[in-house]
């Protein structure tokens, strides 16, 4: 795992990052979530990059919600494990 991809999902499980699907408008992305669990701006590309890779690798995955919300982006099992050996 590179040391982008550690700290993406550190992000991901301080409840930091948000992935937007593109219903409402704007392009499809991560963003970042404010205390408050709205959008708070896009991620930088190393970022989205290192998040894609981590929801293939099944360490990751976003929460589907109803409507047009911004879905939070959740730590699996498998992450958890990976983040205990850190």
């Amino acid at each position: 795992m590179t040391e982008d991809e550690k700290r993406a999902l550190g992000h991901v499980a301080a409840g930091a990052l948000l992935f937007h699907n593109g219903l409402w408008g704007g392009p499809m992305g991560f963003l970042w979530s404010d205390e408050r669990g709205s959008a708070a701006g896009r991620v930088p590309e190393w970022e989205s990059t290192a998040l894609t890779l981590l929801e293939r690798r099944g360490l990751v995955s976003i929460r589907a919600c109803l409507g047009t919300r911004d879905l939070p982006v959740v730590v699996t099992d498998a992450g958890v494990r990976v983040l205990r050996t850190r």
